[in-house]
């Protein structure tokens, strides 16, 4: 039995991932959006406080999380601790500090997303992260 099949997949997911998180810093967000599939499907789950949460589709979908977001927090530190790549499916682990604009209340959470890569694609993300705190952050509760 062959693993280069895996491998292959492994090598586009690892290459997908560090393209989007490269994008990320450079806050290139039309570069980051492009290392998304038309398709994609993309989840932040949160509550309906939170205006940027929730199921997004297609490259549109993914823009429209990351325009969202930008115009709520003031970003101040996005930390990577952790890649793990099997195949086509990968994950991200960190944590990340925000200032919430309408608020001023801190954001400090730790993340991860789980990606699948599909022809050197995103075609999956899925955003874990602390949804409590993202709430107590965006309301005063």
């Amino acid at each position: 039995m062959s693993t280069q099949p895996t491998e292959g997949a492994a090598k586009a997911t690892r290459a997908a991932i560090d393209a989007y998180l490269a994008r990320l810093s450079e806050r290139d967000l039309d570069g980051a959006v492009q290392v998304f599939a038309e398709s994609a499907e993309f989840d932040a789950p949160g509550s309906s406080a939170v205006p940027w949460s929730g199921l997004r589709s297609g490259r549109e979908g993914v823009k429209t999380f990351f325009t969202t977001l930008h115009e709520y927090l003031k970003p101040e530190e996005f930390t990577v601790t952790h890649i793990v790549v099997d195949g086509e499916q990968g994950v991200i682990i960190g944590h990340l500090r925000d200032t919430v604009k309408a608020t001023g209340k801190p954001l400090v959470t730790p993340f991860a997303a789980h990606v699948t890569v599909v022809d050197g694609k995103i075609a999956r993300y899925h955003l874990f992260e602390d949804t409590h705190a993202l709430h107590r952050a965006v309301t005063d509760s």
